[in-house]
Formats: structure tokens, C-alpha cells, sequence
């Protein structure tokens, strides 16, 4: 009599195979996040420029994070998943300029950008390629800082928070912002980062189901100047 375990084994392994692929796709919207490289490194941790040099004075990518409507996220969905550089070579030029690092110590991204991929994009669908040029892609339609320069905001003030989060609601087409807040030595708020809710394509801004929960702000905050920032760490 043949034993009836195989069948049952491979339905269980076909089981499984399922729900670790399902669990990839298996959220809400996406959190596409950019920080403003000056409120980086003007905390107690500083800065340290990546090896290729001090970024542009413009917003750059934090990630592109998978969220559900609960306000929860997953992450790490698939430990076997590294970055591979070769999968985004035609892209690197574009993310040493759009996704610095600004860790310590001094690096040229591909830690950072591993850790997004590991933490956040393996519980995508998307492929490795397709999840940066996916936020390379938003950041280009999300041009903070020409949106926040049409409405008179620049670098180098305060401003109020209602201002800041009224020109970046009307210039990304009416989705509201999440504004995060950092505090600096001297105890100023200042504009850090900037979250905007995409839709699960990862391909369009959508209006947020929940707004994450970050570092609060006050009524008037700082956009801190990075034209003049000098790193206070010599890591290189």
C-alpha cells in the first residue's frame, strides 16, 4: 500500500510557497519619504557625506515603504533577498544624486539602499530594478523643493507649518503631506521629512488612509540652509 504523506507533504509545501509569496504583496499603500539633508545633519548624530561627495542642496529619498491602513507595515519579508548592485547599475548615477546616504560612516549608498531593499522592498511585488526606479520616478513628480520655492519658501527661514504643508498639498496636485520635525542643538523645529501616500502600483499619489505617526512640529519651523552646511564628522 503506497503511503499517502507525499501528496500531503507537497500540498503543505505548495501551501507554504503561497503564503510567503502572498505575504510580499500583502499590504495597503506605500509611504514615499524624503528628508531634507540640512535637518539630517544638524542633530547631536551629524552627518557624514557619502564618498562621492556633498549632495545637491535638495530633498533627497528616505524609501518607499509598504504600509496598511491599519498603520502598521510589513518588513523583512524575505531574508534569502539581498541587493544585487548588478540589478541596479543602470541606476546608481541617478540615486548617488536622488538617495544619498548621509550615514556614518562615509559609504557610496549600496548599505543604505540594501537596507531599504531588505526592510521594505522585499514586501513588494515589484523587483529590485522596478522598486527604485519606482521612487526615483516620485521623487521626479514630486519636486519638493520647486514646489515649496514657487510658493516663496526657501531654505535659510522659518516658516509655518500650515504654509509649508499648504504649498506641497497644492503643488503634488491636492494630496496631503505628512511633515516630519527634528529638533537641533539649538532646540529649533525644523522641516526633516516629508511623507506622501502612493497607491500599491507604486505609480500615483493617493490621499493618505492614515498618516504615520512621527516626530510633531510646531507652529513655525525652520528650513535650515544645506548650501552652507559643512559636516562635523571627518568619517572618510
Amino acid at each position: 500500500m503506497r503511503s499517502g504523506k507525499g501528496p500531503v507533504l507537497i500540498k503543505l509545501l505548495i501551501l507554504l510557497c503561497l503564503s510567503i509569496l502572498g505575504s510580499s504583496q500583502d499590504f495597503d499603500f506605500f509611504y514615499f519619504v524624503q528628508q531634507w539633508p540640512a535637518s539630517y545633519c544638524d542633530t547631536r548624530r551629524s552627518c557624514c557625506y557619502p564618498t562621492t561627495g556633498k549632495p545637491d542642496d535638495d530633498f533627497s529619498i528616505h524609501g518607499l515603504w509598504p504600509n496598511y491602513d491599519s498603520g502598521k507595515w510589513p518588513q523583512n519579508c524575505d531574508p534569502e533577498s539581498s541587493l544585487e548592485k548588478s540589478e541596479i547599475s543602470e541606476l546608481i548615477s541617478r540615486m548617488e544624486k536622488d538617495w544619498p546616504t548621509l550615514a556614518c560612516p562615509s559609504g557610496d549608498g549600496m548599505r543604505f539602499w540594501g537596507h531599504e531593499w531588505e526592510k521594505h522592498g522585499t514586501c513588494t511585488s515589484l523587483q529590485q530594478r522596478a522598486y527604485f526606479q519606482a521612487a526615483l520616478d516620485l521623487k521626479k513628480n514630486a519636486n519638493l523643493l520647486q514646489v515649496l520655492g514657487n510658493a516663496g519658501i526657501h531654505p535659510g527661514k522659518f516658516y509655518s507649518m500650515e504654509s509649508i504643508k499648504k504649498a506641497i498639498e497644492e503643488g503634488v496636485g491636492g494630496y496631503e503631506a505628512f511633515i516630519e520635525c527634528n529638533v537641533d542643538t539649538q532646540g529649533n523645529h525644523q522641516l526633516y521629512q516629508v511623507y506622501l501616500c502612493v497607491d500599491k502600483s507604486a505609480s500615483k499619489f493617493v490621499h493618505c488612509p492614515i498618516l504615520p505617526r512621527g516626530r510633531s512640529c510646531g507652529s513655525n519651523i525652520e528650513f535650515p540652509s544645506f548650501s552652507s552646511h559643512s559636516q562635523t564628522k571627518d568619517e572618510f
